[in-house]
């Protein structure tokens, strides 16, 4: 088990999952969202969450004793600017300030998310991606903050999940700001988003530094092979991932961005949903990347005939019913590499669990545990099979509101008890601190 002598371990959270809303002068889509009755599985929804905006000293602490090298943040649009546009809050922006700088202080690098799903709801009714007005509030957010950060944040992710901002907000409705469009119109939410992250890349570079790096947090449906000795499955399962027979593959975001063009795949299967593409617009969206991030969570078994391989019945499964499947980490990282050319970065990675604070005032998640060692095993594996990985962030740091599941399951290597915000590290967290200590040797 060998990782790079410079590799990145990280952990990883979102603004309005942790930070708590109530102090915003103007609310989010996800405020809005959690108003309507049934959305939410408890009924909750992020207005104290784990009150990080009060507590992120300690938090900051917290992620010292881990041992973390870098703490992957996303900001709220709506703290800095109320509203979306207009006057910058000094007593937003403020916050974020304190927070870079405790960590600076404690030698944790800040890798800052622009938008990790928390539009302000002012934007969204102006229309939110469906109004292509959406990519110029986007270029002054981020002219915003990169004038203001750039200085001490040399890490940047620009949008975090693009492919679930649209299929779950705009064609699905389950997510903020739920709504069920026709594909055509989410087709056209879907290249303003991609027109937002060219903008939000070139403002970052104005204010940047040689020393930037700025990637995107992408995600989609992974295939991997059954047998990972077996070269046809190989094979197969590196061309179901990138074939775009439904909105969910990877490529659809990653090759717009990258190479400038969607895929034909998805451009035969959408056919007249298409919008008209100006090419034009193309070559704003793909803006010079310095690594590939990326968020993997499971992944789709196959065999040599590309036929999806349903899981056993004694398969290891989170409380949200995901499929634990390591070997994820070893072959999408790896087909990831061989189509971009880029630097891979694992952004998010984890399991949500049952934990629960233990008599000897514990929490001994070794479902946790077990899981870490097997996807950073598989990491491992890619590394060895010649895969630039130059980072990994755990998710989450700490338990949090995590979107229609409210607080029903937790996914923290710190555990939060809501009722009155003390914080407990886990098993996982200590286990996860002797792997960076021995940079993935004890693996």
């Amino acid at each position: 088990m060998k990782f790079p002598d410079k590799f990145t371990w990280g952990c990883a959270t979102a603004s309005y999952q942790i930070e708590g809303s109530r102090e915003l002068k103007e609310g989010t889509i996800w405020d809005k969202f959690c108003e309507y009755p049934g959305v939410i599985a408890d009924g909750s929804n992020g207005s104290v969450a784990c009150d990080h905006v009060n507590r992120y000293a300690e938090d900051v602490v917290l992620m010292k004793q881990i041992g973390l090298h870098a703490y992957r943040l996303s900001l709220s649009w709506a703290r800095i600017m109320p509203g979306g546009e207009g006057k910058v809050s000094a007593e937003g922006i403020g916050f974020y300030d304190r927070l870079i700088d405790k960590l600076l202080e404690n030698r944790i690098e800040p890798w800052v998310t622009l938008y990790h799903w928390d539009l302000p709801y002012s934007l969204q009714l102006q229309g939110g991606f469906i109004n292509r007005s959406i990519v110029d509030k986007f270029r002054r957010y981020a002219d915003v903050v990169g004038k203001h950060f750039s200085d001490r944040v040399k890490h940047w992710v620009t949008v975090n999940e693009p492919i679930n901002i649209i299929s779950c907000g705009y064609l699905g409705g389950n997510h903020a700001p739920g709504w069920r469009l026709p594909e055509h119109d989410a087709m056209l939410c879907w290249h303003h988003l991609l027109l937002c992250h060219g903008a939000m890349v070139q403002e970052l570079r104005k204010h940047g530094s040689s020393a930037t790096k700025i990637g995107g947090a992408i995600t989609g449906w992974g295939y991997i092979p059954d047998h990972d000795d077996n070269p046809e499955e190989i094979e197969v399962a590196r061309r179901l991932t990138f074939d775009c027979f439904r909105f969910r593959h990877i490529n659809w975001f990653a090759d717009p961005m990258i190479f400038g063009e969607y895929p034909e795949s998805g451009q035969r299967y959408f056919g007249k949903h298409m919008p008209k593409i100006d090419p034009a617009d193309m070559k704003e969206i793909a803006q010079p990347l310095d690594y590939f991030g990326t968020n993997i969570y499971f992944s789709h078994r196959c065999d040599a005939a590309g036929k999806i391989i349903e899981p056993s019945k004694d398969a290891p499964r989170t409380p949200g019913d995901w499929v634990v499947t390591p070997s994820a980490l070893r072959w999408s990282p790896r087909f990831y590499y061989e189509r971009y050319k880029l630097p891979i970065v694992l952004l998010e990675n984890g399991v949500c669990s049952d934990d629960r604070v233990g008599e000897d005032g514990c929490v001994h998640d070794t479902f946790r545990i077990e899981a870490m060692k097997g996807y950073l095993k598989n990491l491992a594996l890619a590394v060895a099979d010649g895969v630039r990985v130059e980072g990994y962030f755990h998710w989450s740091l700490m338990d949090n509101f995590e979107w229609t599941q409210g607080y029903k399951i937790r996914f923290g290597l710190v555990h939060v008890d809501y009722a009155t915000q003390k914080r407990t590290l886990k098993d996982s967290a200590r286990f996860y601190g002797e792997i960076i200590k021995s940079n993935g040797k004890m693996l």
